[in-house]
């Protein structure tokens, strides 16, 4: 097996990924792009995914499926996260992808999903011998791997993601004012109560947030993972990108360099827990990962053949 592909359907988007592993064993990337569908609006209040939610991202699957054919990939493999792991009806989106393209969906929980991240990041950047702490934060949830070296020690997921912050303290459009403290205060309470603790020798932060901000730390008007692979994160930056977004309505914020139109509703929210993982775990800075769920599970396939 020379070539696989990837198609991760998050709360928020789905990212898809074209791999090809090398004579070395490293692997290229052949295709790696996301299309922010948003499976998981609405799914707080009504506990299921909606029609159109349904129906438009069970067709951006069988989209990625046919491009990774076109693409030569000798096996498509489709795993799903938070929004089909709590929806009420998603044997329907499962059913309805399997009817489109023929790709089967694999649900996986919050552990798998944590640990795919951690061979993510080990086989893109170098790790320390201390303490060091990933976390994944997407449109539903966010996982936390703690891990020292090489070692994955612990993981666990928190169901807690942009869109319901999003949904809950920034409706109203520009925002309101003290919105963002009551938002970072819910958050903090959720993730003391998960168990979010610790002064790891290096934090990591991955998903769309952390890449997207990276992005608009750059000014990026094209993006290039090269750039924010191992780049970093400030408080102060971190601060100052709230701040902006809190100024801004929803369509000014779609002018920033680097942020994805599509992103530009729930990136406060997306900042904000930043905002919080940075402050509990006493960290000056985080360093951006580009790689993702996608890029481990990538690796995984390879590495069992």
């Amino acid at each position: 097996m020379k070539r696989v592909a990837i198609i991760d359907i998050g709360s928020n988007s789905i990212k898809f990924f074209v791999g090809e592993r090398r004579e070395d064993g490293t692997i290229a990337a052949i295709v790696d792009e996301n299309d922010i569908a948003r499976l998981g609006e609405g799914l707080r209040e009504t506990g299921r995914i909606s029609d159109e939610a349904l129906e438009r991202n069970a067709q951006s699957v069988a989209a990625f499926a046919k491009k990774a054919k076109d693409n030569g990939a000798e096996k498509i493999v489709s795993v799903g996260t938070m929004a089909l792991r709590t929806a009420a009806n998603s044997a329907d989106f499962v059913k309805r992808v399997k009817e489109l393209c023929g790709v089967e969906v694999q649900i996986i929980p919050g552990e798998e999903e944590a640990r795919l991240s951690y061979l993510a990041i080990l086989s893109g950047m170098p790790v320390p011998d201390g303490d060091l702490v990933i976390f994944d934060t997407g449109g539903g949830s966010t996982e936390f791997i703690f891990g020292k070296g090489t070692t994955l020690v612990n993981r666990f997921s928190v169901n807690l993601g942009a869109i319901r912050i999003t949904e809950k303290f920034f409706a109203d459009d520009p925002v309101k004012p003290g919105s963002v403290e009551d938002a970072v205060r819910e958050i903090d309470e959720e993730f003391a109560a998960a168990g979010v603790t610790g002064k790891p020798v290096k934090l990591v932060g991955m998903g769309g947030t952390v890449t997207s901000m990276g992005a608009v730390k750059h000014k990026m008007v094209k993006y290039d993972p090269d750039v924010i692979q191992g780049s970093t994160l400030t408080r102060a930056d971190v601060d100052g990108q709230i701040a902006d977004y809190a100024a801004r309505t929803v369509e000014q914020r779609r002018e920033l360099p680097g942020l994805q139109p599509k992103r530009a509703d729930v990136i406060l929210a997306g900042a904000c827990i930043l905002k919080d993982i940075l402050t509990r775990l006493d960290a000056p800075e985080l360093t951006i990962s580009d790689r993702g769920l996608r890029h481990g599970l990538a690796f995984d396939l390879f590495s069992k053949e």
